[in-house]
Parts: structure tokens; C-alpha cells; sequence
């Protein structure tokens, strides 16, 4: 008698694989809007738990912090292709946030604005009001081509090599909504940059067109495989010059790669493309191999190239622009946690002294364009006084995040950057958002007169959103013990840097709570200012220290 087979159980990657083979998730606008006709419990799982996700929808935290728990609401995360504004839109998010949001909303790391507590009920009318002013949710997250990414001053910035704006919405444009690419193995994320200082991160993108000259010509150069979470891996580059009327096909030449690549569909863990270099065995070589013979031609051979050594990368500050007697003013939102109040002032200071055009960047900041210098010291005036006790954050999250240094004045306020933390993310261990805004008033008023440029990101778990493998101190949320209990802390990395002598930071084997956070790095940068040697950036400074000299610090053992 042969004994029945037994059914082996699915795994959570086989029921995602599966879902989203049975209904393509791009399928389901008309049920999302029938949805919200029904109510939330009429939502079936496979829809709210993977199909949402392709239309900006993620179930949220309960704003409170407990971990692991949703609530019937959602986080729409808004895409916004390089980061292009106007003021229209900027008032369009505000008038949302208030209205449906609770007057929560972010920028987030790729340039996208993201709001919290929507209602199923309300999601189509918040579409409706999106798509007057041509902006959509569709492809923000989800495992799909993510934002296409690009400098924040592409057309507007002296110093760039090209204004490769037009390349990076071609590419958003040609992916997104795309049935081909609809399917991928996990998120997928480009970036499309003429910056002279790789201002978007082109080395953690899964691919990266970055500006450089052959002669008289500007192409690109190509990078594929970067990426952070627990497995941080640089980009590879690829011995290709990309031409500007190539870039669309060889983007779609690479997410055709990373589509069809099974291997990579047997575990999301180990699922970004990356892997196919960290683990499958792939090489540069390998891969421009597939991609030429995707492509039906080979590319033209890399020119030599010298990473940028620019510390900031953030475009803060009132500067010029490449048309004389015009200016653009960059603000310092701190952390990307703005009241809508705030964003209806950004909108009015882009109508009043500029353009009306507006970016968002990937150090979750906004940058205001076209301000003529005729017009400069008014303008000056209006944001000086509005920063006489005005923040950038509503009431309810502190308070904090000043507008008096909304140009760059404090370092702190300028190199931090945050994830969304357990506030609203599931998979977050530790709060962040709230915890940098607390942090950065405190750490000014203990050190008003340190100026030197240093990058702070907070990461509420593994995952790494926060992007703390590249910061001079990162921060990766853990649950630690404070006298008798457990409360929020987090795993400390330093020396982490990109462009020249790129390198992820190292775990140092400090863990500091967070109520002791303060502290620790009030004696971190104090060792750091008293003992660096003229001109010696902090993961310089760190790596001569050492690691255990680093560690005491922060313990407060030395």
C-alpha cells in the first residue's frame, strides 16, 4: 500500500511568486477602488498583503510603535521621477496630508513624498486629486522598477556634466506601468545622474548612469548590483560609455536581466540583484556579456573615471545656477518630516521669488528654483523670519527640525537622515523619525560651535532604509536594556563613506540605548574635534582612533 504523498507547505516566497503570477499586480485598480466602495475587510489577503504594494499601498504600523502590528491604514508612498515639482503639487500633498493624512507626511531617500493613515474609503479620492497635477502612486513600491532617481539641479546646476533629466524620465516612463517588468524578483532601483557629485547614491543603486566625458561627448557610465539591507554590495562597474539615446535601452536591458534571473526568486531574503554577484557567481564580465546580447550590439568601452570626493552631496544652501543672475535655495527638512503648513510655504516662497518650480533630493530635503538675484535679500528676509521659532515638523512629532537652520546651518540638522521607523513600518525594531528629532536640537545645543560636515543615519532595522552602511555614524535600530528594561537602542557603525575610497561602515560593537544617545555622541564628537588632525574627515579620524577607542567612547569606558 504506497503511503499518500503528503503536500509540502508553501513558503512565504512561493506564495508571493504565486500571487503574483495568478493576477498581475498592476490588474487590480478597479478592485482597489471597489474596495474602498466595500470597506477595508472586503480586501482579500493576496491583494492587501502583495498586489497594494505595486500601487504605492503598504499597511501601516498603529503611529505608536508597536512592533509587528498593523492597523486598517495605509502608507501611499507618492512617486516623483528625479525628484520634479511644482508648486501646484507641493499644495496638492499638503492639502491631502490635512485633509486625509493627519497631517503626517515625509520625503523620503528616493525623492517620493509619503503619507500615512489613509483609509481605504479615501485612497481613489486621493488618486483623483494626484492625477490633476500628473503625479501617481503606481510603481512606488512594490517588486517593480522603484522611483528613478536623478540630480535634484539636473538643467539648473554650473557644475554638471549633463542635464540627464530627460534620460531619467524616459526611464521612469518607459518601466513603470510596464506589464514586462511587472513581475520582478524583488524592488529594483536606478538612478540617473549628470551631478558632478553623485548627489543620488549611484553606488547602492541596482543600476546607475552616471555623466562623464569622451572628449567632446558626454555619456555614462554604467553601475549594476549595488544595494544595502543585511548584505551590502558597491555597484559594479561595467566597462561600458553609455551614449544619451542608449540609456533607456540598456535600463531595460538590466531589469530584463534581473526579470529572468529564477535563482533569484527562490528566497526574498537573498532576492535583490546583488546576490547574482554575492552569491550565483556572477562577474562584470558575465553580466555585460547578457546585457549585449540582450541588447543586439556591443557598448562603446568605459572611459577613466575618478570618483567624486565631495563630502556634501546634498545641494543645501543658497547658491547659483547655471544661468546668471539666477539662484536656487536648498532646505535642510530635517529627517523629511514636514507639516503641511510648511509645505505651503515652500510652494509660496517658489511662487513669490521663484520659478515655481521645485525638487525634492535624496537626503529627504527641497530645493527651491529660478530665484532671481535681484530678488535675494527679500527673500532672504522671509525665510529669516520665518525662522524665528518655526519648525519643520508639526507639533505633534516635537516640534522639532528648525527652520533656522533650514540652509544648512547645523551640521547635525543636515547629515541626518532617517527611515520611517516603527512609528508606521512593521518591520522596523526601533522608532527613528522622532528620535533624530530629538536628537539634532540636543546635540546643537551641546556642540553650538561644530561645523564640520558629518553624516547621522538611522535605520529602524537590518533593512537598512535609512542607509546607515554609508554614513559616518550609522545607526541600526536594536532592543537593549536600560536599567532593568527594554526600550529602544540601536547597533553603532562608523566609517562609512561613497565615492572616492568608497567603503560601507563596520560594526563597532557598541550598543547604545536611545535615551543614553545624546551622550554617547556628545563624547564621540568631542574626542573627535579635539584629536583630529588639520583637514581629517570623522572616518579618518575614526579608523586612526580604532574601533575599541571608538567603542569606549560611545559606552563611555574611556
Amino acid at each position: 500500500m504506497t503511503a499518500e504523498a503528503v503536500p509540502r507547505k508553501e513558503t512565504p516566497t512561493q506564495r508571493v511568486e504565486r500571487i503574483k503570477r495568478e493576477k498581475a499586480s498592476w490588474s487590480i485598480l478597479d478592485d482597489i477602488r471597489r474596495y474602498a466602495r466595500e470597506g477595508f475587510d472586503s480586501i482579500p489577503d493576496d491583494d492587501l498583503a502583495v498586489r497594494f504594494r505595486a500601487w504605492g499601498l503598504y499597511t501601516q504600523g498603529d503611529g505608536g510603535g508597536v512592533r509587528g502590528g498593523a492597523v486598517p491604514y495605509f502608507m501611499m508612498r507618492i512617486r516623483t521621477p528625479n525628484g520634479i515639482l511644482t508648486s501646484r503639487m507641493i499644495r496638492t500633498v499638503a492639502d491631502l496630508a490635512e485633509r486625509y493624512a493627519r497631517g503626517t507626511v515625509d520625503i523620503t531617500n528616493r525623492q517620493n513624498f509619503q503619507l500615512h493613515w489613509l483609509r481605504i474609503e479615501d485612497v481613489p479620492t486621493v488618486w483623483d486629486a494626484l492625477s490633476e497635477v500628473g503625479w501617481t502612486s503606481q510603481g512606488a513600491c512594490g517588486d517593480n522598477t522603484r522611483t528613478v532617481t536623478g540630480c535634484p539641479l539636473a538643467g539648473v546646476d554650473g557644475e554638471e556634466l549633463i542635464d540627464a533629466s530627460p534620460q531619467a524620465l524616459a526611464v521612469d516612463r518607459h518601466l513603470n506601468g510596464n506589464p514586462e517588468y511587472g513581475n520582478l524578483p524583488r524592488k529594483f532601483k536606478i538612478t540617473v545622474t549628470g551631478c558632478a557629485h553623485w548627489c543620488t547614491y549611484p553606488e547602492i543603486n541596482d543600476v546607475a548612469f552616471t555623466a562623464i566625458r569622451r572628449g567632446d561627448e558626454v555619456g555614462f557610465s554604467l553601475r549594476v548590483g549595488g544595494g544595502l539591507s543585511t548584505r551590502p554590495h558597491m555597484g559594479v562597474r561595467l566597462d561600458a560609455f553609455v551614449r544619451p539615446d542608449e540609456v533607456v535601452g540598456v535600463a531595460e536591458g538590466v531589469v530584463g536581466i534581473f526579470r529572468d534571473s529564477d535563482e533569484l526568486r527562490v528566497n526574498r531574503q537573498k532576492a535583490r540583484m546583488k546576490f547574482l554577484f554575492l552569491t550565483h557567481g556572477w562577474t562584470g564580465e558575465r553580466f555585460q556579456r547578457e546585457l549585449e546580447e540582450r541588447l543586439g550590439y556591443r557598448l562603446a568601452p568605459a572611459m577613466p573615471e575618478v570618483p567624486p570626493d565631495a563630502a556634501e552631496r546634498d545641494h543645501v544652501g543658497l547658491n547659483a545656477q547655471r544661468t546668471p543672475g539666477r539662484y536656487y535655495a536648498g532646505f535642510s527638512v530635517a529627517v523629511g518630516r514636514i507639516s503641511p503648513e510648511r509645505l505651503r510655504w515652500l510652494a509660496d516662497l517658489a511662487d513669490e521669488f521663484g520659478d515655481g518650480t521645485m525638487r525634492t533630493t535624496v537626503a529627504q530635503n527641497v530645493t527651491v528654483l529660478g530665484i532671481p538675484e535681484a530678488r535675494l535679500s527679500a527673500f532672504r528676509r522671509v525665510v529669516g523670519k520665518a525662522a524665528e521659532g518655526g519648525t519643520w515638523a508639526p507639533a505633534g512629532d516635537s516640534g522639532r527640525g528648525s527652520l533656522r537652520d533650514a540652509l544648512g546651518d547645523s551640521p547635525f540638522q543636515r547629515g541626518t537622515v532617517a527611515c520611517t521607523g516603527s512609528e508606521f513600518c512593521k518591520l522596523a525594531v526601533v522608532e527613528t523619525k522622532r528620535f533624530s528629532l530629538d536628537l539634532i536640537p540636543e546635540l546643537e545645543r551641546r556642540l553650538p560651535n561644530f561645523r564640520e560636515h558629518l553624516s547621522l543615519h538611522v535605520a529602524g532595522c537590518p533593512n537598512a532604509c535609512g542607509q546607515h552602511w554609508i554614513a559616518d555614524i550609522g545607526l541600526q535600530g536594536a532592543r537593549v536594556e536600560l536599567d532593568g528594561e527594554e526600550v529602544d537602542g540601536f547597533d553603532v557603525f562608523v566609517g562609512g563613506r561613497v565615492g572616492q575610497g568608497a567603503t560601507f561602515a563596520r560594526r563597532i560593537g557598541a550598543r547604545v540605548p536611545a535615551p543614553k544617545a545624546a551622550d554617547a555622541f556628545e563624547r564621540l564628537v568631542r574626542a573627535f574635534v579635539g584629536d583630529r588632525a588639520d583637514g581629517e574627515p570623522f572616518g579618518a579620524w575614526a579608523a586612526r582612533a580604532g574601533d575599541g577607542h571608538v567603542r569606549a567612547l560611545l559606552l563611555g569606558h574611556d
